[in-house]
């Protein structure tokens, strides 16, 4: 008997999506737009957990990625082109289990199959990136901190959406008592291709050779994608490790024991801050965030600027921008009338070199300047003192008159 003959009718009424997996029909939400799916059988199935929750049509559950999932029936017609899937060429010599473990083997990084599947996880304009996020951090992004470092496309990671699912993406070092509860994450539109780089060849060989204990988070394998026993999941990093502008509508993000997904605060460019939208069921998850209060509306920045924004030009005119994505960048303005499409758009920011270092200016405080590593290894961590924030991250300060080659840079995007 398949297994939609076991579920019964109240499974049909209540979720008009249905998938098959593994050979039997379920009854399905759908995730991200297709890339996952939450599936749910009213007997125990291997692999399924006892999960009932309010709405749910059954009470077993399990969270597949669409690349699991063999057939698809009542979902809804997408209202926007869909990432690209990750690709491998498959033989009766290789299956996906062997693929798997090719990923996590450092040696293999150079391996044309893995630059194969690497290369399908494409990143293009708008695309929905995700980074997993500790309690401190969430505290960061709400007071001004901008994505950097670490990432990763929702499309691929859709399928984790409880906290031990998503722990494997962290990169805060170890989970402390909230990460058991709830995770949080941060997820936005890529505004440009080019602001992402994959961890793997020469420019970021130095950060598979960092010592465990000069590192924060999992070790990076050097093969582009995050380490795990079971997922293939493609890694990013923000190009030489730098803030990217806030888009605006990026969202802060919970995920609960229960494998929901509650939008805690939305971010609102003019006014520089982030709108709250958790109503009362939800507040409780902002209860482990340091410093902030799970009952105020709006919180406004009031962390200095950041070391980056977009700078856009209009009618002979230069001026602030802002990623207004999918449509593209517009002058950031206060009144809707001033909103103008930009003519062209470049992503500003400041470099400088402190002991032969190559690093990237934050901010200037008191003659001293905050530097980022942009290509940490052993030995410019040693030189500069840096010390790890995150995975990936490191930082230091510098005394500014010992500091060389300091330049303001454009990168130009395709407005």
């Amino acid at each position: 008997m398949s297994v939609s003959a076991q579920t019964g009718d109240a499974g049909r009424d209540r979720a008009g999506t249905r998938v098959t997996y593994r050979g039997a029909v379920y009854p399905a939400e759908e995730l991200a737009r297709g890339s996952a799916y939450e599936i749910f059988s009213g007997t125990e199935v291997p692999g399924f957990e006892w999960a009932p929750r309010p709405g749910a049509p059954l009470p077993w559950r399990r969270f597949v990625h669409a690349s699991e999932v063999t057939g698809v029936s009542g979902a809804a017609v997408p209202a926007e082109e869909p990432d690209d899937p990750l690709l491998v060429p498959l033989h009766r010599e290789r299956d996906w289990a062997q693929v798997q473990a090719l990923t996590q083997q450092p040696a293999a990084a150079g391996h044309p199959l893995l630059a194969t599947l690497r290369a399908s996880a494409r990143i293009r304009r708008g695309t929905r990136m995700v980074k997993v996020l500790s309690a401190r951090q969430l505290a960061g992004h709400v007071r001004g901190w901008l994505p950097h470092g670490f990432c990763h496309r929702e499309h691929d990671v859709a399928h984790l959406r409880t906290p031990a699912g998503l722990a494997v993406l962290r990169t805060d070092g170890e989970v402390g008592p909230e990460g058991r509860d709830v995770v949080y994450a941060l997820r936005w539109r890529a505004a440009d291709p080019g602001d992402y780089d994959l961890p793997v060849g020469d420019a970021h060989r130095g950060l598979t050779a960092l010592p465990a204990h000069d590192r924060l988070g999992a070790p990076v394998l050097g093969t582009g994608f995050a380490p795990s026993d079971t997922q293939v999941i493609p890694e990013f990093v923000t190009r030489d490790f730098a803030d990217l502008p806030m888009p605006a509508n990026a969202t802060l993000l919970a995920y609960p024991a229960e494998g929901v997904e509650v939008v805690l605060y939305t971010y609102q460019a003019e006014q520089r801050g982030w709108l709250r939208m958790a109503g009362p069921r939800w507040r409780h998850l902002l209860a482990a965030v340091p410093g902030l209060s799970p009952d105020q509306e709006y919180v406004p920045v009031t962390e200095p600027a950041g070391s980056t924004r977009l700078v856009g030009s209009y009618a002979g005119g230069e001026y602030e921008a802002v990623a207004d994505l999918p449509g593209g960048f517009r002058v950031l303005a206060m009144t809707r009338t001033a909103r103008y499409p930009v003519e062209s758009v470049g992503r500003r920011l400041r470099y400088a070199c402190w002991r032969d270092v190559e690093c990237l200016v934050l901010r200037e405080e008191a003659g001293w300047l905050r530097l980022r590593l942009r290509r940490p290894d052993p030995e410019s961590v040693t030189a500069t003192g840096a010390q790890c924030q995150e995975r990936g991250v490191y930082e230091t300060w510098a005394p500014a008159v010992e500091v060389t080659d300091d330049r303001i840079v454009d990168l130009p995007l395709a407005a």
